[in-house]
C-alpha cells in the first residue's frame, strides 16, 4: 500500500473546519465519545507541555524507557516529511496501513461535524495507542495546554511543563502570565508534574494553579538540579546525586531538557539504565541537526551544514550560544520563517556569532514571511543580509564566498521540514 490512503484523508481532514487552529475540547470530546473513548484505555500517560524544549525533553524520556527495556507510545507534532512522524506505536512509526485505518474510522465517526485539522488527527493517534499495547504514552501537547486536543486524559501518570516563553500570541495570550496560565492547564488534581526552569512570573502562575488544583510539582532549583561540571552531568534531587554523560543532543540548553527528562524518569522509578539512555541515546531531527549526506551535503562537501527548526526569541537565545560553543568557523544563516513569529526577537541574539543572512520564501507555505521581509529584519538586526529564491541558491551563494563554511539553515520548522524531505538527513 502506497502512502496515497493516508494522504488522500489527510487532505480531507483539512477541509472539515475552516481555521487551522480553533482552541477548545468540545469536539473532541464528541468525536473521541463517538470512537468508544479509546482516551481510557491507554498505557500510562506522560503529559508534556510548553514552550521551548518540550520535544527534546519528550525525546529524553522517550529513550530513558527503552533503555530501561520499556516501551512507548509517542504523539507529537508538528512532522517534518512524512505525517507518520507524528505517531510510533510502542516506538516504531506507524504503518501506512495502521495509519489509513485510524484516520478513516475517524473521518467516518465524525461525520458532518465540524472540527480542525490537528482534533481529528489526535483522536485518530488515541485510537492506534488504545489499540495496541505498550507500557507508557507520551504525549506532546500541540499548543498551549489548556485546551489543547491533547488535554483529555483525565488522569496521567505524570505532567512535565518545559521553560514557557512568549509565543502564539495570538492564541494564548499577549503576557508571559497569559501564556503559563495556558500551559498549566494540563495539571491535575494528585497528578504530579515536572517543572522545567522559568522565569519568576510564569512560575508563579504554574504554582499557583497547582495549588489551586491539587498538583504536586517537582520543580528546577527547589527538587531538582542539574548541571555540566567537568564534561558530565550532574544531576541531583533529594533521593542523591547521578554523575552521567553530556546529553548527546547539542547545545547548553539540552542540559535543563536533560534534567527534566531526568526528573521524568526518577520519579517513575526506571533505573540507572533509563538514566545513561536518556541523555545518550535520544533522536530529535531538526534541533542542530548535522546534515552530512543528500542533495545540500553533495553540494557543498567542504562545508560544514546544520538544521534546527526554532523559531522565537528563546529559541534564538539558545540557538546563539550553541554557536558561540562551536569552533571558531565563518558562519553564515540560510533563514525562513512565518509571518506569525517573531523574527526580530529570534534575529537578535544571533546576530553577534554569524556573518550574513539569505533569506528565503519557505517553499509551498502560505504563511511564509516573505525573504524581502525577513532579510530586512536581518539589517535591522545588524546581520548582513540578501535573499535568495531557494535553499540550494542561497547554499550556492555561501560557497561561492567562503566554500569551507558553516551554513545554518534556521527558522522554522516547515522549511525544516521541505529540507528533510529532500532527502537531506546526518
Amino acid at each position: 500500500m502506497t502512502t496515497a490512503g493516508s494522504d488522500v484523508i489527510l487532505q480531507r481532514m483539512m477541509a472539515l473546519h475552516p481555521k487551522i487552529i480553533d482552541l477548545t475540547l468540545d469536539r473532541v470530546w464528541r468525536l473521541l465519545d463517538a470512537l468508544g473513548n479509546p482516551e481510557r484505555s491507554l498505557p500510562p500517560v506522560i503529559h508534556v507541555a510548553g514552550t521551548n524544549g518540550k520535544g527534546s525533553t519528550l525525546a529524553m524520556i522517550r529513550a530513558g524507557i527503552e533503555g530501561a527495556g520499556q516501551s512507548a507510545h509517542v504523539y507529537t507534532s508538528p512532522h517534518l516529511a512524512r505525517f507518520h512522524e507524528r505517531i510510533r506505536l510502542a516506538g516504531d512509526l506507524i504503518s501506512e496501513e495502521e495509519l489509513t485505518k485510524v484516520l478513516d474510522e475517524c473521518y467516518r465517526a465524525n461525520g458532518d461535524g465540524a472540527i480542525t485539522y490537528f482534533e481529528i488527527t489526535t483522536c485518530a493517534a488515541l485510537l492506534a495507542f488504545a489499540r495496541t499495547p505498550a507500557d507508557y504514552t507520551l504525549l506532546e501537547v500541540g499548543l498551549g495546554g489548556r485546551l489543547d486536543a491533547t488535554n483529555v486524559i483525565e488522569k496521567p501518570a505524570l505532567c512535565v511543563i518545559t521553560p514557557v516563553s512568549v509565543d502564539h500570541q495570538q492564541f494564548l495570550g499577549e503576557t508571559l502570565e497569559e501564556i503559563a496560565f495556558e500551559k498549566a492547564g494540563i495539571l491535575k488534581r494528585g497528578v504530579t508534574c515536572v517543572v522545567g526552569p522559568q522565569e519568576d512570573a510564569a512560575l508563579e502562575v504554574i504554582e499557583r494553579q497547582a495549588a489551586r488544583v491539587g498538583a504536586p510539582l517537582l520543580v528546577h532549583g527547589q527538587h531538582w538540579h542539574v548541571q555540566e561540571e567537568r564534561g558530565r552531568l550532574v544531576y541531583t534531587d533529594d533521593t542523591g546525586l547521578r554523575d552521567l554523560s553530556l546529553p548527546n543532543l547539542p547545545g547548553a540548553h539540552q542540559i535543563d531538557n536533560a534534567g527534566a527528562a531526568l526528573a521524568a524518569l526518577r520519579y517513575l522509578e526506571l533505573g540507572d539504565a533509563a538514566y545513561e539512555a536518556a541523555v545518550t541515546r535520544a533522536e530529535w531531527p531538526a534541533r542542530m541537526q548535522r546534515l552530512s549526506k543528500g542533495p545540500l551535503a553533495d553540494q557543498a562537501p567542504a562545508a560544514e551544514l546544520w538544521l534546527d527548526g526554532g523559531h522565537n526569541p528563546a529559541a534564538g537565545i539558545a540557538l546563539a550560544r550553541v554557536l558561540a560553543s562551536l569552533p571558531k568557523r565563518p558562519t553564515h544563516l540560510i533563514c525562513g520563517m512565518l509571518n506569525t513569529k517573531d523574527i526580530t526577537g529570534y534575529l537578535r541574539p544571533l546576530a553577534a556569532e554569524v556573518e550574513s543572512l539569505t533569506a528565503i520564501s519557505i517553499p509551498g507555505e502560505a504563511n511564509t514571511l516573505p525573504a524581502e521581509q525577513t532579510a530586512q529584519a536581518a539589517t535591522d538586526a545588524g546581520i548582513s543580509a540578501s535573499c535568495a529564491e531557494s535553499v540550494e541558491a542561497a547554499l550556492a551563494s555561501i560557497l561561492d564566498r567562503e566554500p569551507h563554511a558553516r551554513v545554518l539553515i534556521c527558522g522554522s520548522l516547515y522549511l525544516a521540514g521541505a529540507v528533510l524531505r529532500e532527502g537531506n538527513a546526518s
